[in-house]
């Protein structure tokens, strides 16, 4: 028998609300920024945060955007060759490495909120936008944050991890 549990339920893919809940969010919002504002209009929020119509036909910091269009098929096919792969290894995942499943379907639900988008318009739609003085952030989506946030529950499980692993090695069993 493996070490790890088959049914998807007892495998990370039980994470599979948040990652569905988080892709509905996600275009639920560029739906709405798209048709209740024109694109480049903003609103400002904060001194610190305006909520702005933009599109992106590139990857992350508008990489490769001005590039003809060949990108929008690359970054779609990327992006579901990477999910698809997560999502083996979510499968794979035993149920209680929570923090990893988590950040491991955010990351799959945020690749997929840019592919829908890169599918139906062509380009990806960004709408939050964080500056400060004269520094500027490029703007963002929900599926960027996820994707971000997942990345950094990844990092903090490993670092759980690597401490357990550590206590462990120098006898001090939990």
């Amino acid at each position: 028998m493996s070490e790890y549990p088959r049914g998807w339920r007892n495998s990370g893919l039980g994470w599979w609300p948040l990652g569905l809940a988080m892709l509905a969010l996600d275009q639920f919002t560029k739906e709405l920024v798209q048709r209740m504002m024109a694109l480049h209009d903003f609103i400002y929020v904060l001194p610190v945060l305006d909520i702005v119509h933009a599109r992106n036909t590139g990857a992350a910091f508008s990489f490769l955007a001005e590039q003809g269009g060949w990108q929008r098929w690359f970054f779609t096919g990327f992006a579901l060759l990477v999910s698809a792969g997560l999502l083996i290894v979510l499968r794979r995942a035993g149920h209680v490495q929570r923090l990893q499943n988590a950040g491991l379907m955010l990351i799959v639900s945020g690749a997929l909120g840019n592919v829908i988008d890169r599918i139906r318009h062509g380009y990806v739609v960004d709408f939050v936008h964080a500056h400060w003085g004269d520094a500027s952030f490029p703007a963002f989506n929900v599926a960027d944050s996820c994707i971000t946030i997942g990345a950094g529950f990844i990092v903090i499980d490993a670092l759980l991890e690597w401490r357990r692993e550590r206590r462990v090695a120098k006898g001090k069993v939990q």
